[in-house]
């Protein structure tokens, strides 16, 4: 392979020391060469840092950041971004891992895609549990491990609002480029991925690898299953900022088509804001849905 760009993996922990170290040698274990790794530990509270620290003896070229505060993912990220010196990102979560080829796949889409204006490429992923055993394949594949459904591919903007699995957020590469015209991650929200593809997809295309490229652990302290829990703290504050993105999508809306588009994602939300007994989030839905409905009518 003729490419030779730098890439840049940000490594994200927070009370993972089970899992930190394979997860760290999976960005360093590439079978593309140039890469630079960026660990930050955002304030755990097990013996993360300590492992991090111990591994790192044996790799001092290895930026670190030992948080001094818990400031969640956005921050954390976002302070490991100014430092990045790649022309590619990886957003790698410290009890993910990376399978040998991921950047060399990513970089190849990259360079063969017919898309001009490619900010962002993303493949399939193997889930597994806290052991490391198999659940089941994000993106479901047939007896080849080729994906069944096609995915969406170029302008992805009205698959993104819609909602559903558009992209596998964890198996993605992104030009740092992009992060760089939209200011990283929006540093208000709890969590970052679905807002970020809304705010790229909106400007940049976006093309899939059907390869596995990670395996994306799933915990019962993982952050998705955060989404589902009833009266949880946690949880409350990650589907408020769900609610927060969906504004700012209606913003970015340019058609009736996309403005009509995101009720299927509202309506998903209220359904979820009334299983974890959120009525205050579920009432905001409900006036959002009402100002959405005439702004369809009227605008």
């Amino acid at each position: 392979m003729q490419h030779k760009s730098l890439v840049t993996i940000i490594c994200l922990c927070y009370n993972q020391e089970k899992y930190v170290v394979k997860s760290l040698f999976s960005a360093i274990h590439q079978d593309y060469p140039f890469i630079e790794v960026i660990v930050v530990d955002d304030f755990s509270t097990d013996n993360s840092k300590e492992v991090i620290q111990k591994w790192l003896i044996d790799y001092p070229e290895i930026q670190f950041i030992a948080n001094e505060t818990n400031l969640g993912s956005t921050k954390s990220f976002n302070k490991a971004l100014k430092l990045a010196k790649g022309e590619y990102i990886i957003d790698l979560a410290c009890d993910d891992i990376l399978l040998p080829k991921c950047v060399s796949l990513q970089l190849k889409a990259f360079e063969v895609s017919l898309f001009k204006n490619l900010g962002v490429v993303y493949g399939n992923a193997k889930l597994i549990n806290e052991k490391g055993d198999f659940y089941f394949y994000y993106f479901p594949v047939d007896s080849h491990k080729k994906t069944i459904e096609k995915r969406a591919t170029g302008d992805i903007y009205l698959s993104v609002i819609t909602g559903g699995n558009s992209i596998c957020s964890v198996s993605s590469m992104v030009k740092k480029s992009v992060f760089d015209a939209l200011n990283g991650y929006d540093e208000n929200l709890a969590y970052e991925d679905l807002d970020l593809w809304i705010r790229a997809s909106r400007v940049y295309d976006f093309d899939y690898i059907d390869e596995v490229l990670i395996k994306k652990r799933i915990s019962t302290t993982s952050f998705g299953t955060h989404f589902f829990i009833k009266n949880d703290a946690r949880s409350k504050k990650i589907n408020y900022s769900t609610y927060l993105i969906i504004q700012k999508a209606i913003r970015l809306n340019q058609s009736k088509i996309e403005h009509r588009a995101i009720l299927k994602r509202m309506h998903f939300e209220m359904i979820l804001a009334f299983k974890t007994r959120d009525y205050k989030l579920l009432l905001k839905y409900l006036s959002l849905e009402v100002q959405q409905r005439v702004r369809i009518i009227f605008g």
